[in-house]
Order: C-alpha cells, then structure tokens, then sequence
C-alpha cells in the first residue's frame, strides 16, 4: 500500500527534528540553568512590552517600564 505525500513530508520533519537535537552540544546543569533564566526573564520582557503597548493608566504604564528596565538590567547581567 502506498503512502501518501503528506505522511512522507510528515516523517521528513521528524527526521530533521532529531537530526537537529542530535547536533546540539550537551549542556552542563550550570548552563541549563542559565539559558532557562535567560528565556524566562525575555520571556516576563515580552510579556511586559504587550502590556506597556495597550497600557492606558499611567500609573500602569511607569510601572511597566521601571519592571522593563529592572529586566533589561537582570538581562545585561546575564551576559
């Protein structure tokens, strides 16, 4: 029985997918641990942009851009 294109194209995504994991170097618990803190804190960055952009309070919005700057700063320290 046949397969079809999609179920082909399908598979040749999960083979780059592991192809991909493959290449990475392994990380060390000291530098997992920095790479998650450095996507959370982009991520709480981002987060916090959406908000400042719809912000109308301005009240609301200082304090979303002192919470942005204290990450900018976390960020910098980061490396």
């Amino acid at each position: 029985m046949a397969r079809g294109w999609e179920s082909k194209s399908i598979e040749a995504q999960q083979e780059e997918a592991a192809r991909g994991r493959e290449r990475r170097p392994a990380l060390t618990p000291d530098q997992q641990g920095r790479l998650e803190r450095r996507r959370t804190l982009e991520l709480a960055r981002t987060r916090a942009a959406a908000d400042l952009a719809r912000a109308t309070n301005p009240a609301h919005r200082r304090m979303l851009e002192q919470a942005i700057a204290a990450l900018d700063e976390q960020l910098l320290q980061q490396g």
